[in-house]
């Protein structure tokens, strides 16, 4: 499924010069806008910085009519007259707003040792911004910025110390070094046990750090903490005495990644490095193997399971890591549904498409589970 694009133009002080000519891009994928970008570029003559989205078509999450607001950089090109609310809104991070991709491309100027030759927008959407960017030597770096409610994934970052963070500041910007290879969407299952394995090396030292990460802004989502937020949105005893029989299993609280699956993981099969701890809190190791598992056959999934029971016994003998499993999956479900219920209330409501179908559908996922 493809994108018909239509891109309302502002110049940098916010003011609305018209809407270019729609256009197609074959990507479907809204918060992508590299193609957005080339396209407008070779199409009409124009340097965009793609800012925010405006609308989408109704009853999709991907693909289809996308208006998005753009930022004007150099061109001049024929226009067609268009309306637009210029109002601003609390919950816009800075990237989204006129001037801000000039605002972070300056912050990354200013920590860069050497000029910046090239500079190519790869996605902007409310949960990052993010820019390629190569230096007068060729060397790439990625300029990563997010919005408030994800400001604790450079601190983790800094605090791990496994992803080549080379600045960051508190207005949510990262600058990152490039790692060889890609993302391992569609690695095959043997990545995947070597990610649990990296993945619990990273949580049996954070277990004895959680004042430190406490400090450094991760959420806290453990005990009380979780089973508040979750019954929010589903009150029912059966969370409470999931969660508990969780805690009886001997693993411990620790960072948690929050959205452990091999896409977030880049590199190569044999040199991974664990990217994108926006979605990271404190609590129970077991979510992340849960997330792991997802989209693997059963038996894979019963492999994967036992694989990483055995690297929690092998370290702490007395637990019971898949009583744990069998206890949280459906907590994780319904945490699925908190996370996104949470976006959703720290987002500007043009933003809501992305994640509207979201809520209800993992709510049901977490209700057909306890009922299984």
């Amino acid at each position: 499924m493809s994108r018909t694009v239509t891109l309302k133009l502002v110049d940098g002080g916010g003011s609305l010069l018209g809407a270019l000519p729609s256009f197609q891009v074959d990507l479907p994928w809204w918060q992508e806008v590299a193609s957005v970008v080339a396209e407008a570029r070779t199409r009409f003559a124009v340097e965009v910085a793609v800012l925010r989205l405006l609308g989408t078509e109704p009853g999709l999450i991907r693909g289809g009519r996308v208006t998005y607001l753009a930022e004007l950089i150099s061109g001049k090109p024929i226009l067609t007259s268009s309306t637009l609310d210029t109002a601003d809104h609390r919950l816009r991070p800075d990237y989204a707003k006129p001037g801000g991709p000039a605002r972070s491309l300056a912050w990354a100027t200013s920590v860069v040792d050497e000029p910046i030759q090239a500079v190519e927008q790869q996605r902007t959407w409310n949960l990052s911004a993010i820019w390629r960017l190569t230096t007068a030597s060729g060397t790439v770096l990625w300029l990563k910025q997010v919005p408030r409610f994800f400001f604790h994934e450079a601190r983790v970052l800094s605090y791990l110390d496994h992803l080549p963070l080379h600045a960051f500041d508190d207005a949510g910007r990262m600058l990152l070094g490039h790692i060889p290879g890609g993302d391992l969407y569609h690695a095959p299952y043997a990545v995947r046990e070597a990610i649990a394995r990296d993945m619990v090396t990273i949580q049996l030292e954070a277990a004895s750090d959680i004042g430190t990460l406490l400090e450094a802004g991760v959420p806290d989502r453990r005990g009380c903490h979780l089973t508040s937020r979750l019954q929010r949105l589903l009150d029912e005893p059966w969370i409470q005495e999931r969660l508990d029989a969780a805690t009886a299993c001997g693993l411990p609280d620790t960072l948690v990644h929050g959205d452990l699956h091999p896409g977030n993981v880049c590199g190569t099969a044999t040199d991974r490095t664990i990217i994108d701890w926006g979605d990271s809190f404190l609590g129970q190791p077991a979510f992340d193997i849960i997330r792991l598992a997802e989209g693997l056959s059963e038996p894979e999934t019963v492999r994967l399971y036992a694989f990483w029971a055995g690297l929690w016994r092998d370290a702490l003998p007395a637990c019971d890591p898949l009583t744990a499993i069998d206890a949280l999956r459906p907590v994780a479900a319904l945490r699925n549904a908190m996370v996104y219920a949470n976006f959703l209330a720290n987002i500007e409501p043009s933003e809501h498409p992305y994640h509207a179908q979201d809520v209800p559908y993992w709510l049901a996922k977490a209700k057909e589970g306890e009922v299984l």
